[in-house]
């Protein structure tokens, strides 16, 4: 039986196999995981294809070289499973920031929404903050609070609340990570409506 070929060039460029390791002997890794012990490269090319197998080259820097008598299309996809768990566990969130206005538009509100939605799907924190200035700072909290809590509803992805809407700095902030529970939400876009007003009783404090 002969031995796998190569499908594409990136395999090729990745992992050296049957004819192609060049080292002239090779410690073995038998088809049943056991230590077969080095061998000269012909004779382990022999063994592999008197198995029906190929013969591939996983530790190429040591001395001598480290092969395994396996399945190509095997080897092949433990090695994507493997590489897409290394992936994962290396993937490194960040915290992205948001900010809104009481007198944002309603599409820049959408827009930002959406934005927010992406970064929760990339699986990064996200800091919302509901920014202040002048008259708004002395506004009551559970106004204010309100305001915020109608943004995130618009927010088309599942979440949680990491850290509770709070005073900060610029004003209110929130903290959203990414609930997998939850289901994506279909949420109505807000309508474009004029900046809101402050009601005039709220307008004289401060």
């Amino acid at each position: 039986m002969g031995f796998t070929k190569y499908t594409t060039q990136a395999d090729k460029a990745q992992v050296r196999m049957n004819d192609s390791i060049r080292a002239k002997e090779v410690r073995v890794i038998g088809a049943d995981g056991g230590n077969v012990g080095v061998l000269p490269i012909k004779e382990a090319l022999a063994l592999a294809q008197s198995a029906g197998l190929d013969l591939i080259e996983v530790s190429p820097n040591a001395q001598p070289p480290v092969c395994r008598v396996t399945d190509y299309g095997k080897f092949k996809y433990e090695q994507k499973k493997k590489d897409k768990e290394v992936k994962s566990k290396a993937h490194v969130t960040e915290t992205k920031e948001a900010q809104v206005k009481i007198g944002t538009s309603s599409n820049d509100m959408n827009i930002k929404a959406e934005k927010i939605g992406a970064w929760l799907r990339e699986g990064h924190r996200v800091k919302v903050d509901l920014f202040l200035w002048g008259r708004y700072k002395y506004m009551e909290f559970n106004f204010l609070k309100e305001r915020l809590e109608r943004f995130l509803a618009i927010i088309p992805e599942g979440f949680k609340i990491a850290e509770e809407i709070k005073k900060s700095t610029k004003g209110l902030s929130v903290s959203l990570e990414r609930d997998l529970s939850k289901k994506p939400k279909i949420v109505k876009p807000l309508p474009e409506t004029a900046p809101q007003e402050v009601p005039q009783k709220e307008e004289s404090e401060g």
